[in-house]
């Protein structure tokens, strides 16, 4: 018989199995009604371990001109990547990763356009599965990856990301700006239209949400949340094509020809405000940035205009009913109560002259004897306000400049009516200068021409009209003065006269501000010259303005100028002959990655004579690509080579210059402006990579002399 065992349960023990239990309740209890668990989401934990979200990326909104020409737009870009680890690589006769370094160092250098040791310092990185090439390596084009894809180099992949493309490059650089793309792939314009209309081209990404298995595959028969994407709205401008491009190449030539420090030039459509052309030299190309002033010329930087202000001025008296233009005055110089001396531009003045003659040879004593005798500070104030001086003209761009109307005593007063002592932007000069040729009506100057979103909706821009601010008298007296302005040959702007061309104008030079506030910068080359004229006379349809800073001549502004009005009177059949230069601009396609013998045909074809670097048979790079040229520029062919000799150089432009040499991959030293004339390297001796070249170069002017 078993004898039967008693366990005896402690109360202890049964207290504490009990509570252990309760804590287990309680625990299960909360994790089930509290949303979250030691600071952990517990839907949003399950919700990602069973969903998937795919973000449907937005399109940033393209930019086109007046003829739906595209001036930016999205493309798909590429980084570039090198595989270092040896351990991707399971078969030796398809090698996964980077196996000859120094090879593939050497290739890439060219492609890339880096420097030989750099590229080999990336790939000697050590104890990294993979690298990438810095900044050169990032946001290739299609182009470009293909060609690295065509050199079969093992290891060698990319990363697909978007990026911002304008396919004219400098062309129009400072009014479109430029989008720069962040770490998060968000793209943010920091410059012009891009910068100013950021909120419209920028658009609302998307998502797809669905439940997921274990393996991340969609699960059957579960639904599907859309959100779907809103690409950004598209942006079309006033300007015209082929006006931006009469005044690109003028604007290239005189960079070439002569020396100064900036030039700029708006033209725009008398009748309705558009702007039709937006150009500046220097520029930059948005593609690169290779950017030195953030600041649009044509918009942002007020500067003091000079004589064209005397305009404004006449125009004050006239409306004032206190202009008497044959009455006479004695030029020459005019001393103020505070005993200054202000004198004409050329010190000596013309004797007795009446007041029209002051305008036509741009007398300074001749709006300082209309102030003096006529006209109030507060009168000269208010007329320039009324203009638009002093304030934005909201053109939609950003960091407009207002300018500064603001004078006080008499010395300020009669500096103020020719221009000195305040300061004006060129797009200001454009809004007033459309009393002129509307009978006295002023209208708001405007870039964009509409708006459309990605569901197609559209906002559009029309002629703005701000108001009549002078008489049909005043403008016929004016267009009259500024007439023989440029076609007396005593008139101060006879520089700009065309045989055949009946337009009316005025010039300014004003001297630069020192940048410490004491006075003016001295030498005759410190100054800024500029001109505001439209053509025909009596019935204006184009309007110029034009500002050249920092030059002993006003050749270059007046040769750019003339070339422009030929141009696109000719272009428009303004005075009946419709044999518009047109004619002689082509479209530039890319030739890379075809045969040299294929894009050389092609190119003969647009009467084109191509410069070939290398003996190689297909070309692995050009320049330009994508864009509008002329018979006369010179392209660049890159071909599949390692032997080089130096070109002759002699005719060649700075810019050329830079292109042929980013090529080469030598060093240079350029020494002077303009076209060059002397190579330290002879043409058609080979070039070894320890080459360094010196070329100088001499303008137009220099040559002539």
């Amino acid at each position: 018989m078993k004898k039967e065992v008693k366990v005896k349960i402690s109360n202890l023990f049964l207290i504490m199995a009990l509570f252990f239990f309760l804590v287990i309740i309680v625990r299960v209890s909360y994790i089930a009604i509290s949303p979250e668990v030691d600071d952990i989401n517990i839907q949003d934990l399950a919700s990602k371990r069973t969903t998937k979200t795919t973000i449907l990326k937005a399109n940033r909104g393209t930019i086109f001109d007046n003829s739906d020409n595209i001036l930016a737009q999205d493309v798909s870009s590429y980084t570039l990547i090198a595989y270092l680890d040896s351990k991707r690589t399971t078969d030796e006769n398809k090698p996964m990763h980077v196996v000859d370094k120094e090879n593939t160092a050497l290739v890439l250098s060219k492609l890339l356009d880096m420097k030989y040791e750099t590229v080999l310092s990336y790939l000697n990185r050590e104890n990294v599965y993979q690298t990438e090439f810095g900044a050169k390596g990032r946001g290739l084009t299609e182009l470009e990856k293909d060609t690295i894809l065509a050199a079969n180099l093992p290891g060698i992949d990319f990363i697909e990301t978007t990026k911002r493309y304008y396919p004219y490059g400098k062309f129009l650089a400072y009014l479109i700006g430029y989008a720069k793309t962040k770490e998060d792939s968000s793209m943010t314009g920091e410059l012009g239209i891009e910068k100013a209309f950021n909120d419209k081209l920028t658009g609302v990404d998307g998502k797809t949400v669905y439940q997921k298995d274990l393996r991340g595959y969609k699960i059957s028969g579960t639904k599907e949340l859309t959100e779907p994407k809103k690409d950004g709205s598209d942006i079309y401008l006033t300007i015209d094509n082929s006006v931006q491009f009469f005044v690109e190449e003028a604007l290239n030539k005189a960079s070439g020809d002569y020396e100064f420090d900036e030039m700029d030039i708006i033209v725009a459509n008398a009748k309705t405000g558009e702007i039709l052309a937006y150009g500046t030299t220097p520029s930059f190309d948005p593609n690169i940035r290779d950017i030195t002033n953030y600041l649009d010329p044509n918009s942002s930087v007020a500067f003091e205009p000079g004589s064209t202000m005397k305009i404004y001025t006449y125009m004050a008296a006239l409306e004032a009913g206190v202009y008497k233009g044959q009455d006479l005055y004695q030029s020459g110089s005019f001393t103020t109560k505070d005993k200054t001396v202000i004198r004409d531009w050329n010190h000596v003045g013309w004797g007795k002259i009446t007041y029209d003659q002051g305008f036509i040879f741009s007398s300074n004593t001749a709006v300082v004897n209309l102030m003096d005798k006529y006209l109030s500070a507060s009168d000269l104030k208010n007329y320039l306000k009324l203009l638009g001086f002093g304030e934005k003209t909201n053109i939609d761009l950003p960091n407009e400049a207002s300018g500064k109307i603001d004078f006080k005593y008499e010395t300020e007063v009669f500096n103020a009516a020719f221009g000195q002592g305040i300061t004006t932007t060129p797009i200001q000069h454009i809004k007033a200068l459309t009393t002129i040729s509307n009978d006295g009506e002023l209208l708001k100057p405007y870039i964009v021409k509409k708006i459309v979103s990605s569901d197609n909706k559209i906002i559009e821009n029309k002629r703005t009209s701000l108001g009549v601010v002078a008489g049909s008298d005043t403008i016929e007296y004016m267009k009259n003065l500024m007439w023989h302005t440029i076609n007396d040959e005593n008139g101060a702007g006879h520089a700009y006269y065309l045989e055949g061309y009946d337009i009316i104008g005025k010039t300014g030079t004003a001297q630069i501000a020192s940048t410490n506030g004491s006075g003016y910068l001295t030498g005759e080359k410190n100054v800024i010259r500029s001109i505001s004229l439209m053509f025909p006379k009596d019935d204006p349809e184009i309007i110029i303005y034009g500002a050249l800073k920092r030059s002993t001549l006003v050749t270059p502004l007046s040769n750019a100028v003339k070339e422009i009005i030929q141009n696109v009177s000719k272009y428009y059949n303004i005075y009946g002959s419709k044999e518009a230069k047109k004619e002689n601009i082509e479209e530039i396609p890319s030739y890379l990655n075809t045969s040299l013998e294929e894009a050389t045909t092609s190119l003969n074809k647009l009467g084109i004579t191509p410069v070939i670097i290398g003996d190689g048979d297909m070309v692995i790079d050009q320049y330009p690509k994508d864009t509008l040229i002329t018979k006369e520029t010179r392209v660049f062919l890159l071909t599949n080579s390692k032997n080089f000799v130096m070109p002759d150089l002699t005719n060649y432009s700075r810019s050329d210059l830079e292109v042929l040499f980013k090529f080469l991959d030598i060093p240079y030293i350029i020494k002077g402006n303009g076209y060059l004339v002397s190579q330290s390297i002879k043409p058609f001796e080979k070039i070894t990579p320890d080459m360094e070249v010196e070329l100088i170069l001499k303008n137009k002017i220099e040559l002539e002399n």
